[in-house]
């Protein structure tokens, strides 16, 4: 459920809305950050989570936020985070409901953030809020629809989200309220967008694309296929992400 062994091209099929979310975090990072565009600063400026500004009508920074970071190594956690535990709520829930979920609870966030200070100056931003209310379907699930999730899966859930929780309160700049709003978000839809649905399973999306793939006359269909072909698209991607975690090691530690 959370050990990704899809090669690039399967997840890029199989997740597309985790995917294009990624694609989006870096995108703005690399327009933002490294080529110092006017226009994607101008947004950067545009999309912050300032409440100051929120309780004077700029009500579109209770959701733009959701997608700015505050440089790499933030865009890189939030992603990788988005690629480990967004895949199969994004395959349980379908499209549409993941999308709705993935803002409500980022508005969640900001909106919690906007209400407890309203006259807050300081500039709050990511997508931590968004994944947080991931975190809290999970543990609506854990509690109340252990149908949807077996025990291992729980208890890794459990601990990573008491790890993320700890981590809340004892790192420095982080919006504290964004993170637990998020989750209430979360938390509080899941009893909505879990009706009629089934658990996690790699092998049924699988069949579900072979099968809409193989409609019609294809020549190439019996021959055998190179097992070698799909492991490389996987460690491409998790070089990528390797790679990105060493260039963060080594630009804060070294």
């Amino acid at each position: 459920m959370f050990v990704r062994t899809e090669n690039f091209k399967e997840f890029f099929k199989f997740y597309p809305i985790v995917s294009w979310l990624v694609i989006i975090n870096f995108g703005l990072w690399l327009l933002i950050d490294v080529l110092q565009l006017g226009a994607a600063e101008e947004f950067f400026r545009w999309g912050l989570g300032i409440n100051v500004l929120v309780s004077q009508g700029e009500y579109w920074r209770l959701i733009t936020p959701v997608f700015l970071h505050a440089g790499f190594s933030h865009a890189l956690f939030n992603s990788f985070s988005l690629v480990l535990f967004g895949p199969a709520l994004e395959q349980m829930l379908g499209k549409g409901k993941f999308i709705a979920l993935y803002l409500f609870a980022g508005f969640a966030g900001n909106l919690g953030t906007f209400v407890v200070q309203p006259d807050a100056y300081n500039p709050h931003l990511g997508a931590s809020g968004a994944i947080f209310g991931l975190f809290g379907v999970y543990i609506f699930m854990v509690l109340f629809r252990k149908n949807l999730i077996d025990q291992a899966n729980s208890q890794i859930i459990f601990v990573i989200f008491i790890l993320g929780l700890i981590m809340t309160f004892l790192q420095p700049n982080i919006n504290v309220l964004g993170h637990v709003f998020g989750f209430i978000g979360g938390f509080a839809l899941g009893p909505i967008i879990l009706k009629n649905v089934q658990s996690f399973s790699l092998s049924r999306i699988r069949e579900k694309h072979s099968t809409s793939s193989s409609i019609g006359f294809n020549p190439n269909r019996y021959r055998n296929k190179n097992p070698s072909a799909g492991n490389i698209g996987r460690y491409l991607f998790w070089g990528a992400i390797i790679f990105f975690v060493a260039v963060y090691v080594f630009s804060n530690f070294l």
